[in-house]
């Protein structure tokens, strides 16, 4: 045991009317939603990265969170810094965590004794998750924060870096693999470009379609049941990143031939940073087929950065989750809180009470979800202003060529009048369950 969460209880259900800073008001994990138990809904998932490696930093200002295992450069304060996790999971009664290798242990002088750290801690994972609830939602790779890394991982002009890259995701893989995880994460947070002065895009992204093979090729010799997903977003470190969007990347799985072997895990803050909504990004993947995971977090919409805050608007929240229930809801995937504490919040109580608002608000959203397609009025509205296209004039439409449809126009047969497409009405029905 820590002290860092010492005498912060379990974090219980205690309703709507609860003043409890360190209570569940919406989250009920066996409330039974269209079916199903919320916790199993929603699934879950703690960022290691945010919630125990992140010091406070941003661009203008350095560590401002103090924490008992820092500086993140020893095994026993890895393991501290373990401990801390578990009683954390514990705490809030998650079904999940995620960690990039470079969250979990500290990195050393060479490849062969970082990875004996990295062992050592799954090692330290595992001997933890035998009597524990908490499992893994996915594991991935940090192939941004590294000075090797500077000019990408698979994209990098050095072949000697993309050999590293293998190595370093054959670890990972292996550890998610060990632990299992029910997902395994790529996120290229520097396969892009900072100025095409000195890049070849096409030979690039050629060899980030080779290493995702590679990738998909190692997950069926060892046996890997669980998805493995890519994480779209526009920019921020590079300039330009090749996974701009859910619609960029299925474009590129589908070049190379991958489209039946990756899904996404998409991100609410990146979708800020491509100019679109949450909502966008997960009807874009569901539509087609790809929709594996996603990061639950927002942006501050006056800031021009990922600032990763943690979830409070409940209308946004519901609508995504509309379009997960649409698609089926989860199967490996889940929610991951890749959100961060504020600067100025320091204590253990603010990372706990940021978890409980998170998990609040997803549940409000999943419940205002299931009663919005349970009422059924969003999808009468759908199906009938497509109406025409089922009928046997739409069919004809669609199996005519220029030259017909062209005379039954000219000849005045085909006359369209427009219609409303009432989206104050449809928003306004929407409000009713928010």
């Amino acid at each position: 045991m820590t002290e860092f969460f010492a005498d912060i209880a379990p974090v219980r259900y205690e309703g709507p009317d609860s003043a409890n800073p360190l209570a569940f008001r919406h989250y009920n994990p066996d409330e039974i939603v269209m079916g199903k138990r919320m916790e199993d809904h929603l699934r879950f998932a703690v960022a290691y990265w945010h919630s125990f490696a992140w010091e406070g930093n941003d661009p203008f200002g350095g560590q401002t969170l103090i924490r008992p295992w820092q500086p993140q450069d020893d095994m026993a304060r890895a393991k501290v810094k373990a401990d801390a996790a578990f009683e954390m999971f514990d705490i809030l009664g998650v079904p999940y965590f995620c960690w990039h290798d470079a969250d979990i242990r500290p990195e050393a002088a060479t490849f062969a004794e970082s990875l004996r750290n990295f062992e050592e801690i799954i090692d330290y994972f595992l001997a933890k998750m035998e009597s524990r609830k908490t499992r893994l939602l996915w594991g991935t790779a940090n192939m941004f924060s590294h000075r090797r890394w500077m000019a990408g991982a698979s994209t990098n002009p050095d072949p000697d870096v993309f050999a590293y890259a293998a190595a370093t995701v054959k670890t990972c893989m292996d550890a998610t693999h060990r632990m299992g995880g029910q997902n395994y994460v790529l996120w290229g947070g520097r396969e892009g470009y900072e100025t095409l002065l000195n890049t070849d895009m096409g030979r690039e992204l050629d060899h980030m379609g080779r290493f995702l093979n590679m990738v998909v090729d190692y997950k069926h010799k060892i046996g890997f049941k669980g998805a493995i997903l890519v994480e779209p977003k526009p920019q921020e470190p590079s300039k330009h990143q090749y996974d701009f969007d859910a619609a960029t990347c299925i474009g590129f799985l589908r070049k190379y031939g991958l489209e039946g072997e990756v899904k996404l895990n998409l991100e609410q803050g990146h979708a800020i940073l491509a100019g679109h909504s949450f909502e966008h990004e997960i009807a874009v993947a569901a539509a087609e087929g790809m929709l594996g995971s996603i990061d639950m977090n927002r942006n501050d919409y006056q800031s021009g950065w990922d600032t990763d805050q943690f979830p409070n608007n409940v209308p946004e929240v519901a609508l995504c989750y509309y379009h997960i229930l649409r698609a089926g809801g989860f199967t490996t995937g889940g929610t991951n809180f890749d959100a961060k504490l504020r600067r100025q919040s320091l204590d253990a109580t603010d990372l706990i009470a940021a978890h409980v608002g998170g998990m609040d608000i997803c549940a409000r959203g999943l419940k205002a979800a299931a009663a919005m397609i349970e009422d059924g009025g969003l999808e009468t509205a759908l199906r009938d202003r497509y109406a025409g296209w089922d009928s046997d004039h739409g069919q004809g439409i669609l199996e005519s060529d220029l030259d017909s449809l062209f005379a039954r126009v000219l000849a005045g047969e085909i006359d369209p009048q427009p219609r409303s497409g009432r989206q104050e009405m449809l928003e306004n029905h929407v409000n009713r369950f928010v």
